[in-house]
């Protein structure tokens, strides 16, 4: 928004010199097209590009004080699942977690593993099933497609039942791999309507998997989506029965 705000500024103030000046004697400047105040805030970026930078709120450092500092179960209770060696892990029939605080637009870093043992009767949506909801409504999958054929709208990387990954770049079943997301929320008018969809643009382990797509509405397992008006929300972390751990996560308001 401050960027369309500055982007408008620019215009506006073009477009008064053109009408204030006679043409025949107007001659554009660089000086007219440059805007120095208000300066560009500074952001001390990670030094290895994965790490929280210096305005992001961290949502989960590898500690239980952390966990419990941000997030909740669904009944506002602590949450039940397990924290160990620097990552928390579902705990199956815990429930799901969420954010205590909650978000419009965003920017989202988070890791998730697969379990590193295969129960090998699992298969499609039962090997590594968990999701990352953002604002509690958008769900981007969490599963073990290594050598995992499942639905493709329902495979990991995918906006569930909504936008299939572009391509698979998922990891053996135990590695640690990264979702990088850039969210906009959807706005909604005076009566309640959809203005402008939600969208987001997702990066698996620093691959596009989802290029500035377009949400229908929140993702459902069955039915078809649609939207209701809301306003900001948490970013929810599924327990979907399989131990799926996770680590590393921070988040920048936009």
């Amino acid at each position: 928004m401050k960027r369309v705000l500055l982007s408008l500024c620019v215009l506006g103030a073009v477009t008064a010199y053109s009408q204030n000046q006679n043409p025949e004697n107007a001659k554009m400047k660089p000086e007219m097209t440059e805007f120095w105040d208000p300066e560009v805030k500074v952001v001390t970026p990670s030094e290895n590009n994965i790490n929280a930078p210096s305005d992001a709120v961290v949502l989960f450092d590898g500690t239980s004080e952390s966990l419990i500092q941000n997030w909740t179960n669904a009944k506002g209770e602590a949450p039940g699942w397990n924290v160990a060696d620097n990552c928390v892990t579902v705990v199956k029939g815990t429930g799901t977690i969420n954010t205590k605080m909650a978000f419009e637009d965003f920017q989202l870093h988070i890791e998730w593993r697969s379990p590193g043992i295969v129960d090998p009767e699992s298969k499609s949506q039962g090997r590594g099933n968990s999701g990352v909801f953002m604002q509690g409504l958008y769900e981007l999958q969490v599963l073990d497609n290594y050598n995992n054929r499942t639905y493709r709208n329902g495979q990991a990387g995918s906006f569930y039942k909504q936008y299939a990954p572009l391509v698979n770049v998922c990891k053996k079943p135990g590695e640690w791999q990264t979702y990088d997301v850039i969210f906009t929320a959807p706005r909604f008018k005076a009566d309640s309507t959809v203005f402008s969809p939600a969208r987001a643009t997702v990066l698996q382990n620093g691959v596009l998997v989802q290029n500035n797509v377009s949400l229908f509405g929140p993702t459902e397992y069955i039915g078809i989506p649609k939207y209701k008006f809301h306003g900001p929300g948490s970013i929810v972390l599924q327990d979907h029965g399989n131990p799926v751990s996770y680590r590393n996560i921070w988040i920048r308001k936009l």
